[in-house]
């Protein structure tokens, strides 16, 4: 796995975060490099305000940050720590840092655009784009050519203007656009429903997991979280729009509830949606982190979680073996991790490689998800919490 990204006979160093030992993923992509080779090649004058959309761990904002004023935005908790780590690694300039919902900065030059999975983030992100540059400003985008469909061309046309691409290069596409689009749309950035058979009903912003209808693997898990008098503090990691919790809640008034996820995104629409089915005055806390770091040992007596297998661009399931170790330090003595996964990802490996074979049990499964339950030892008398 290569750490020195070399191009123009400058080096940087780059690492993911958070870092692992025999990491097999690079920091950057080709993606990241034709962008450095393009914008190299312009041959721009010192000091430009750049914003950068999507970083993944800070590969252009190092870069750029020799010689211009960079601003960094990214929904991703993940994506800030690793760009923060990587500037300092490399001694760069400082940049500003900036997630998905604040106000974008005046005076911008030129806008990098690593294009998001999601067409909402991308419609919300190009329709603020247009609402803020001046005609003429450049906006370059970058994503892999097979991912670069006609109808991605299509939002950038309506939502920000004139727009077209480059050759394909190592496997990856240029997109080129001007804010110059004669209509400029409203989009707003939370669409709300309502869920099937519960009483509850959720807020989700652009870049929310599921953000437009309930995945079946929540909807799945809604039917099987525990009501329990004894339960004091439950955690919902990497709760997305925050329905899990919310259902935990209204089965355990008496239990303090923490949603943790590293999508700024998906930590508002959570601190919102549980406000408003569970009332302002509930034991809510709901935090951007990665995983369950800084959280103090044995606090907790219940973890739901619906683990993603994706960092970024790339499918990976080391996030979700952090999260299961992270939930066992959280968790007391007899406390219990509910995860719930597609059956063929084969989570019930991990579990019990962590918790041991004995404590791992299959609380419910249908024909593409199973629920799994890790209990921390076996000794309810030595409860943690």
């Amino acid at each position: 796995m290569k750490t020195e990204l070399s191009l123009f006979d400058r080096s940087l160093t780059l690492l993911r975060y958070p870092r692992r030992n025999q990491e097999t993923l690079q920091a950057w992509d080709a993606g990241d490099e034709y962008l450095i080779n393009h914008l190299e090649e312009l041959d721009l004058p010192d000091n430009q305000n750049i914003l950068i959309l999507n970083d993944s761990f800070g590969a252009l904002s190092c870069w750029f940050s020799a010689r211009h004023q960079v601003t960094m935005m990214s929904d991703s908790y993940i994506s800030h720590r690793g760009t923060l780590k990587n500037l300092q690694r490399n001694k760069c300039e400082q940049i500003t840092f900036l997630n998905c919902l604040d106000e974008l900065p005046d005076d911008i030059d030129i806008v990098l655009l690593q294009l998001p999975k999601s067409n909402r983030l991308l419609t919300w992100q190009l329709t603020l784009l247009r609402k803020k540059l001046p005609k003429g400003c450049r906006v370059i985008g970058v994503n892999k050519a097979k991912e670069i469909h006609t109808s991605t061309l299509n939002l950038f046309e309506k939502f920000l203007g004139t727009t077209t691409t480059s050759l394909a290069w190592k496997k990856h596409r240029l997109v080129f656009s001007t804010p110059d689009s004669e209509h400029i749309h409203n989009v707003d950035t939370v669409k709300e429903w309502q869920v099937d058979d519960e009483n509850i009903t959720l807020k989700n912003h652009a870049n929310v997991y599921s953000g437009e209808s309930l995945d079946q693997g929540s909807r799945f898990m809604l039917k099987h979280i525990p009501q329990d008098d004894e339960l004091r503090h439950i955690i919902d990691l990497g709760c997305g729009n925050g329905v899990l919790a919310i259902k935990a809640g209204q089965l355990n008034p008496q239990a303090r509830l923490t949603c943790v996820d590293e999508s700024f995104m998906a930590v508002e629409s959570a601190k919102m949606n549980l406000a408003e089915n569970l009332g302002p005055d509930r034991n809510v806390q709901c935090i951007a982190n990665n995983c369950l770091d800084g959280f103090k040992d044995t606090s907790s007596f219940l973890v739901l979680c619906n683990p993603p297998f994706h960092q970024q661009q790339a499918i990976t399931d080391h996030i979700a073996w952090q999260m299961f170790c992270d939930a066992k330090d959280a968790l007391g003595h007899g406390g219990h991790l509910m995860v719930v996964g597609n059956s063929h990802l084969g989570y019930h490996h991990k579990l019990r490689r962590l918790f041991g074979e004995e404590n791992v049990k299959t609380v419910a499964r249908n024909s593409k998800f199973v629920i799994l339950q890790a209990t921390k030892d076996s000794d309810r008398k030595k409860k943690g919490y």
